[in-house]
């Protein structure tokens, strides 16, 4: 028979003090979306696919604690917020795409550090992806 103990172990307080979590991040990868970018007459009305990377360093007081919705970052607000942000819209460059995302995500309270990237992987047959990254460190 398996006691409690070892269905649900308590580990609160068992991690050293110099082990404990120093920085909370959470992310949003390789996310894919058409974005009508680019200042050549061919790319011009032609949505391209626009790779964005955003990681957002949290304060521990806005970092989950506990196992409860109600505590998390919600990822599909990041996501669909950034859709918005690009949607029916024309850019003429990524480093205009990437500070509004920046912008858009540093604004909300708990940040502490944001990183966001976009990369246009389908431009050179020779290159993975050609992009931009801005960073509060």
């Amino acid at each position: 028979m398996i006691d409690d103990l070892t269905r649900n172990p308590v580990l609160h307080g068992l991690v050293p003090d110099r082990l404990q979590p120093q920085r909370r991040k959470i992310m949003l990868e390789d996310f894919d979306l058409p974005v009508d970018i680019g200042f050549h007459a061919f790319e011009i009305g032609t949505p391209q696919r626009l790779r964005v990377n955003v990681e957002v360093w949290l304060a521990a007081t806005h970092f989950p604690q506990c196992d409860t919705v109600a505590e998390a970052w919600d990822y599909d607000v990041l996501r669909t917020a950034i859709l918005a942000l690009v949607a029916g819209r024309r850019f003429n460059l990524q480093e205009t795409v990437a500070h509004e995302i920046y912008e858009l995500v540093a604004a909300r309270q708990g940040v502490e550090a944001v990183r966001v990237s976009t990369r246009k992987p389908d431009i050179y047959p020779d290159c993975a992806a050609v992009g931009v990254e801005l960073s509060s460190f």
